[in-house]
Formats: C-alpha cells, structure tokens, sequence
C-alpha cells in the first residue's frame, strides 16, 4: 500500500486577517499567492490556531485585527500560541471607495489579510498586559470622579427644580462637610422628595468611598518599586503631583519606545492637523488622534505649572501678547512635555546634578 505524501508549508508565509467580534470571527487567509479561505469562527484563538496548523502544518503564522472594544487579549493568545500578530489602527488600514460603500466582515477581514501580505499594515504598540492592568486602576478612578460629578449636578438640578436655594457660603465647588450635612437636613414638600434627595445622597456617599478606596490602592502601587524612582522625577516638575505622575507612567509605559520628541508629540497628540493641496494649506487644532488622557493630564499640568514656575510663567505672558489663552497654553504644554521626556529618559529629577 503506497504511503501519503505529509504535507509541509515549512518556510512559507501564512497571512491571516481577523475582524473581531464579540460573538465571532471573521478570518480570511491568504498564502504567498493565493487566497485559501474566508469563514466565521467562535472568538476563540486556539480554534483558529489549530485549524492553521491542521491545514498549513509547519508555516510561518502571521495574523492581524483592528485595536477596538476587544483590547489585546487575542494578540497576547495568538502570539502565546506562535502567531505573529499585530494589532492595527483602524484609520490606518488602507481602503477603497468601493470598501467604505460597501462594507461588510469578510470584505473587512480580506483586506486585513491582502494588507497583511503586502507588508502595508503598521502595528500599533500593544502594552505589557501588567501595564495595561495597573492603567486599568488608575482609568477607574478618572471614570468614577465623572460619575461623582454628575450625582453632584443631578443633586443641584433637584434642588433647583424645586426652588430650594443654595447659602451662599456653599456656593463654591468644594463639597464640604458642612455642606452634606446641610443636604441632609433639607426638607422638601412631601416625604417622597426628601427620600429621593437621600437616595442621590447615599450616591455621592458611596462614590466618595469607593475613590478613597481607588486613591489608596494608587499611592500604594506609586511606592513600588516599578515606579517610585519615577513618580520622584516626574514630582520634580512643576504642575505634576502624584496623581498625575501615575497617569503619566501608565500611560506612557517605557519612554525610550519613543525615538525622539516628535514621536512623543503626536503621542500624547500635542499636534495640529492640516490638510495641503496645491497652493492651499490649511492649518487646524490639535489632532484627535493620540492619547486623550495624556493630552488632558498635560493641559492640566500646564496650567497649574504655569502659575508656579517662573521660566514658563514668562513663557506664558509672552505668549498671550500675540495670540489666544489657549494657543498660549499648548507651548506651555510642549515645553512641559520636554521636561517630562528629560526626567524620564535621563532617570533624574529636575535640577538633579
């Protein structure tokens, strides 16, 4: 009885797109020169990375899928499993008109594994997965601060909405102690309104709580010893305490990912968008891409360290002569993020000999 040949894709190229979903995957695959197959799986890695090892046995594995809702779990298990897997920006694929008007999941997951082959996909950096779990903590603590504000204003809109006005000397932003306790005691027409005020009150209560609780875990995680030698340098500057130095860090991950300051710039996106065509060149705000919590950290920083150190505070008053508080502030942030990059890449503080 003769013997079969063993198949052996040894040395060879096997593309794969995915376009991610939370209940399946649409997976199309192409070789070197021809497109195998396009097909829906479960969103399991390990289904898929046996069917390329069951159908192209000893081939080199390369995958790719756009960053969205799905993070980068299947990137850390496909390359767990020997794939070569990138993760994409999606405004960075490469698209027709035709595939904008007519979008569908396998033409999306076609066009990852084409663009994958051709070599014009660029990955995006994806963060350890410890790096991403500390972010984690620190993101819950900016969502929950949101949500605490806005249990502060549906509190002023009851009030308001039933004419209770607020003394003056609690007029001011800071929810005082004195303040809750002259909450409590406000006393509406009928029990049901001052029942629904202690329901918004018992709200703001347990979402004050909870972020003494967030606030704890963050100063403890700012005293190991991955990012306390960090958090000292970065403190250094002014604008930055350490709240803001924790984001910072999160955020960033290892400094020296960026080969230099432009790299950082669009980044944090601390660049203005323009658009040129022939004779026209049109010069916008700051792009929307980069990082929206760094941007917004920076800005912050830049207008406290504005007020605190003199070299910017000169900086500044220079500046608003010939343009917008706001504009002004960008360069401030600039120079600032200079100074961070500095601390970071040096491993000293500021004035540190």
């Amino acid at each position: 009885m003769r013997e079969a040949k063993q198949i052996d894709f040894d040395g060879q190229n096997i593309y794969t797109g995915i376009d991610v979903h939370k209940k399946s995957w649409q997976v199309s695959i192409y070789t070197d020169h021809f497109e195998h197959k396009t097909f829906t799986q479960p969103p399991v890695s390990k289904t898929l990375v046996s069917y390329l090892q069951r159908t192209f046995p000893g081939g080199k594995y390369h995958a790719a899928y756009e960053a969205g809702f799905s993070g980068f779990w299947a990137h850390d298990e496909l390359t767990d499993l020997g794939v070569d897997c990138m993760v994409v920006h999606p405004g960075d694929v490469p698209t027709t008109d035709k595939e904008r008007r007519h979008k569908t999941d396998p033409r999306d997951a076609r066009k990852l594994a084409k663009q994958l082959r051709s070599g014009a996909l660029e990955a995006i950096h994806v963060p350890s997965r410890r790096l991403r779990e500390d972010r984690s903590l620190i993101r819950q603590r900016k969502t929950l601060r949101k949500e605490e504000t806005r249990v502060k204003n549906r509190i002023k809109q009851f009030l308001h909405f039933r004419g209770v006005d607020i003394p003056v000397h609690f007029s001011n932003s800071y929810w005082s102690g004195a303040f809750i306790k002259w909450l409590e005691e406000v006393s509406l027409y009928c029990e049901t309104g001052t029942a629904t005020l202690s329901s918004l009150l018992r709200q703001l209560s347990s979402r004050r709580k909870e972020l003494a609780y967030l606030s704890r875990d963050i100063r403890a995680l700012s005293k190991t010893e991955a990012y306390s030698d960090k958090v000292t340098y970065l403190r250094s500057l002014a604008g930055i305490g350490a709240l803001s130095a924790m984001i910072w860090l999160s955020e960033l991950g290892d400094i020296h990912r960026f080969r230099n300051f432009d790299q950082l710039c669009s980044y944090v996106g601390l660049v203005p968008w323009e658009h040129s065509s022939g004779d026209h060149e049109t010069t916008g705000g700051l792009d929307r891409r980069g990082n929206k919590v760094l941007r917004t950290v920076l800005i912050e920083n830049a207008w406290v360290a504005v007020r605190k150190d003199p070299e910017l505070m000169l900086a500044y008053s220079q500046y608003i002569k010939r343009m917008k508080g706001q504009q002004a502030i960008v360069r401030i942030a600039r120079k600032l993020l200079r100074r961070i990059r500095f601390v970071l890449v040096n491993e000293q503080a500021l004035g540190q000999v």
